[in-house]
């Protein structure tokens, strides 16, 4: 039996179920997502084709290659949509993310002046293949 999770923004317009496996949440702290979030993106993901959203998702294309989503009501960042058989799913709006660890860092070189890394996390300066939000399908 999957993993189902249940999620959705701030207002409540939007709500999500998504069944796993999930990965484990991986902080991106590149300059989109600093911008994005006003710190840095905490996000875990699921395959694409089990979840399944109730209400209205904006998309901004925020690359040539993915694009985000959000609540246009509250404005919740709620998904990174990118190549590979995943969807990214902020883990903050996770109604329970319990058993979801964080398994690392990646782009810090671009991270916020004000964010401390544990000295024993894993970190990359910039794309980990190993941490990746871009799961292969």
């Amino acid at each position: 039996m999957p993993d189902t999770r249940t999620g959705g923004c701030l207002c409540g317009a939007v709500t999500y179920r998504a069944a796993g496996p999930f990965r484990p949440v991986v902080a991106c702290h590149c300059g989109q997502c600093r911008r994005t979030t006003g710190n840095y993106v905490a996000a875990t993901s699921a395959p694409r084709g089990g979840v399944t959203v109730e209400g209205e998702v904006r998309w901004f294309a925020s690359s040539a290659a993915a694009r985000r989503g959000f609540c246009p009501a509250c404005g919740s960042n709620l998904f990174w949509d990118g190549p590979g058989a995943n969807l990214s799913i902020m883990a903050g709006t996770l109604d329970d993310a319990s058993g979801l660890g964080l398994a690392g860092h990646i782009f810090t070189d671009g991270k916020g002046a004000w964010v401390d890394l544990p000295a024993d996390a894993r970190t990359a300066p910039g794309r980990d293949e190993a941490l990746t939000t871009m799961v292969s399908a």
